[in-house]
């Protein structure tokens, strides 16, 4: 059942990345089309065409004067600019059911932008980008990558990423985002900040430096898409007098097309005064929606999970293990300027799995939540016990001015979510999952849930 109310740790296996690039030669699915090409561009060793297909496994390049935009078939965009060469890995949308979707790319050199299309947002837990020396997940998302052999930096434009360097399970041969200590994750509501990853580096470095950013490295054209133009409008504004239709056109020239002439209107006829008859407000839905998108510990995932996610009156949302949540967007939260509050757990749900075993349901018991408005910060734990075992959870992190709740590095527990209430800031609602690799978890317990606070 769907109930009222940054991130995913799973790791697809060697087996199952090779099964993607065999599947690649086997029978190449489309990911999408060619809507502006200029200067030199390859697609699979041949001159890029305007509306032509970009399959799995298929090589992008450009030369010193090239730029390419890609659209893909779910409605997002693979930006490429000058000098840079990317590879379409795997790029399967299963729109029915999003725990299928595999997209995963690979910047080899050079600049892109990657503009998430609708499958990647309700699938994000099965997206990956990587580079020479780092892998990077997403959030929603929007973001620019610069990278060569030795060095790759990553800025947000909306939305955020997960990036992480290559050791242990986070190997380039996996999919999906990695998450863990190592990990960093970076925001579009910190202007100016980068994220850098060297080669060897585990860790990224978070950055306050504008001028290394990979709009800095390559300038994209004034007519590059919008992420807010994705499965919206169908251009975007260029130079003046002039767009760019972002849909494939074979006889486009240059994709710029002349202002569309004004037609001479007939006289307008009078206008007749229609009673205005009262249209009942249709009630606003909850403030946050979250729901399991698939089965877990004999649960089944909610069978509307799809259209509701889809739902544009709540914001993007997070997706952390077999968990989504989402807020409306037109909930506002006030949050002091000062002091701190408490809150206590009213509900949850919970999952417990030790490793190489099954799923088992389980119970939140003593659980506590602390927010401090003035520090911008908030810490839970919460024991989450099966009929076999149980873990303590523990996460720590940042309050965003939205209300917004993150975990940081010192937690050993992903946690994404909200506070509630708007201007009485009376609840939270949050998803968890638990990371594997702590040291007080000896059985290997991976714990997560979903779970709803008062104050």
């Amino acid at each position: 059942m769907f109930n009222q109310s940054i991130a995913t740790f799973r790791y697809l296996p060697l087996a199952l990345a090779l099964s993607f690039a065999a599947a690649g030669q086997a029978g190449a699915a489309e990911a999408g089309r060619i809507v502006f090409v200029t200067g030199e561009v390859q697609v699979a060793s041949k001159a890029a065409v305007l509306d032509s297909a970009v399959q799995e496994g298929d090589e992008l390049s450009t030369g010193a004067q090239g730029y390419v935009y890609m659209k893909t078939v779910d409605g997002g965009f693979l930006i490429l600019r000058p000098n840079s060469r990317a590879r379409i890995i795997a790029y399967k949308i299963d729109a029915d059911n999003p725990a299928n979707t595999r997209v995963k790319l690979e910047l080899l050199n050079g600049v892109a932008r990657s503009i998430s299309g609708q499958g990647v947002k309700l699938s994000r837990q099965n997206y990956r980008f990587n580079t020479p020396v780092a892998a990077i997940g997403v959030r929603g998302t929007d973001f620019i990558v610069s990278t060569d052999q030795l060095t790759t930096r990553v800025a947000v434009v909306s939305g955020g990423v997960v990036v992480s360097g290559f050791a242990g399970a986070c190997g380039p041969e996996g999919g999906g985002p990695c998450e863990g200590r190592s990990s960093r994750e970076l925001f579009a509501g910190q202007p100016g900040m980068l994220l850098q990853v060297e080669k060897g580096q585990l860790v990224p470095k978070l950055l306050n430096n504008p001028g290394n950013s990979p709009d800095q490295a390559v300038p994209p054209r004034s007519d590059e898409p919008s992420g807010r133009a994705v499965g919206a409008a169908t251009t975007v504004p260029a130079l003046p007098g002039t767009t760019v239709n972002l849909d494939p056109k074979k006889d486009a020239i240059n994709q710029i097309s002349k202002p569309p002439l004004v037609p001479v209107l007939p006289p307008v006829p009078p206008v007749v005064l229609v009673p205005v008859v009262p249209v009942p407000e249709v009630p606003k839905g909850p403030e946050v929606l979250w729901g399991r998108y698939e089965r877990i510990a004999g649960t089944v995932s909610d069978p509307e999970v799809v259209a509701k996610l889809k739902n544009p009156a709540y914001d993007e949302g997070y997706f952390v293990g077999s968990y989504a949540i989402k807020r409306r967007l037109d909930a506002k939260m006030v949050l002091p300027s000062e002091g701190q509050a408490s809150f206590a757990l009213a509900e949850g749900t919970a999952s417990l799995t030790r490793k190489g075993g099954d799923a088992q349901a389980a119970a939140i018991k003593e659980g506590s939540l602390n927010v401090n408005f003035g520090a911008q910060s908030f810490e839970t734990k919460m024991l989450v016990r099966s009929h076999e075992g149980e873990l303590l959870v523990r996460a720590v992190g940042q309050v965003w001015s939205n209300g917004t709740l993150a975990h940081g590095p010192d937690s050993n527990t992903a946690l994404s979510g909200y506070l509630t209430g708007g201007d009485k800031v009376n609840g939270a609602e949050f998803i968890f999952k638990s990371i594997n690799g702590d040291i007080w978890n000896a059985q290997g317990w991976t714990a997560q849930g979903y779970a709803r606070w008062t104050r």
